[in-house]
């Protein structure tokens, strides 16, 4: 075995040049770190970019900083090589505690540059974590595809890991994991938890899935739904009696039906609109907003879409502009759209009224939902 396997396999590995900038990350309580020749190292802290007290980043640093980071495995060479970019987790311990990091190595304007998200080690509830109740209601169903929606550090990822910890606290079931990388990783307590990392332990998602099937899932984590291989898998999943989990990049929950089309040809719609119909249960996109409750850092503003007979009907007749106006008349039934979501934080002082506008799609529904005065619907549907 060579020595750097033997190593992964001990759990252990040698003390990297670039540790010392995760080591900062963690120590300052941020959650992204931006390495960029010709600029000084850059944290995220609650939102805001913070440079570090440090030199611009020389193309030479950045090389001896990134590389022995993609040779501990020889995949990640590769693949950043024929891609110009990878994916990979990347762990260390700090203070005791063992951390892991989301990293992106990325090429740009010829250099080398990366991108890492810290992963908490611990999974927060739904509590901690200011998200609507309703959601442990779309924990309960047995099978069917529920997707989180979201731009790129939204706090998809963190949402599923809490969604699926639920589970594990109170069902006796087999959870597993498609994970490009591997960010959350879970403590079996009533449920067996497997979790997989592409180029790691299979292949790729095509050959995961392949082999899911034959592992005794009754609920699936199938990472991101970033082309049609992977939907096209997790949706025949959802329908041979899995529940299954995933997320997705989309603005909204019903753009988000228009964002998987999208990764289709025409001629298949229909038989893509019935499938989602009759196998979704439920699309929750949310957006991470600064918070101004003391000790939170940021909140999620969620907009929830549960498949309720209106929501199907809509899908399949492909009547997707309606879909805003039936999730604003189906508050009783658990849903909810952004405005009535920002309204709340408000309310309960959780984030500012200046930071509500700022983001609201509708800034004229949100001054009147926060008057108590509710829009009456379009009478559309």
């Amino acid at each position: 075995m060579a020595e750097q396997d033997r190593q992964r396999f001990l759990g252990k590995r040698q003390e990297l040049e670039v540790d010392k900038l995760f080591r900062a990350l963690v120590k300052l309580k941020g959650s992204d770190l931006h390495l960029k020749v010709g600029s000084s190292p850059i944290i995220r802290v609650n939102g805001e970019l913070c440079p570090l007290k440090h030199e611009p980043i020389s193309s030479e640093e950045m090389v001896r900083l990134i590389f022995p980071m993609l040779e501990v495995q020889e995949r990640r060479k590769q693949i950043f090589d024929e891609d110009g970019g990878v994916d990979f987790a990347h762990t260390l311990d700090v203070d005791g505690r063992r951390w892991r990091f989301r990293v992106n190595v990325l090429q740009q304007m010829g250099n080398v540059g990366l991108v890492a998200r810290r992963v908490n080690n611990t999974i927060p509830d739904f509590e901690h974590l200011f998200l609507p109740s309703v959601l442990s209601e779309l924990c309960t169903f047995s099978q069917g595809m529920v997707l989180l929606a979201g731009i790129t550090g939204s706090g998809k990822s963190t949402t599923i890991a809490s969604m699926l910890d639920w589970i594990n606290h109170r069902y006796r079931k087999h959870i597993l994991t498609l994970e490009d990388p591997i960010e959350f990783t879970f403590t079996d307590d009533k449920c067996l938890v497997n979790q997989r990392e592409i180029g790691m332990d299979v292949k790729d998602f095509g050959i995961g899935m392949k082999h899911a099937v034959r592992e005794d899932p009754d609920i699936m984590l199938v990472g991101e739904m970033r082309d049609r291989e992977t939907f096209e898998t997790a949706i025949q999943a959802a329908e041979t009696g899995h529940l299954v989990f995933g997320t997705i990049h989309a603005s909204t929950a019903p753009s988000t039906i228009g964002r998987i089309l999208d990764l289709f040809p025409q001629n298949m719609h229909p038989a893509l609109r019935s499938a989602m119909a009759f196998n979704m249960k439920a699309i929750v996109a949310q957006k991470l907003l600064p918070s101004i409750k003391e000790g939170v850092g940021r909140v999620p503003t969620c907009e929830v879409m549960t498949f309720n007979p209106t929501i199907k009907k809509l899908i399949l007749e492909s009547q997707d502009e309606k879909l805003a106006d039936a999730i604003r008349i189906s508050k009783e039934e658990g849903m909810q759209d952004f405005t009535m979501s920002l309204k709340d934080l408000v309310e309960r002082e959780m984030i500012s009224r200046e930071t509500a506008f700022e983001v609201a799609p509708n800034p004229e529904s949100l001054k009147m939902a926060l008057k108590g005065i509710m829009l009456k619907e379009s009478g559309m549907l």
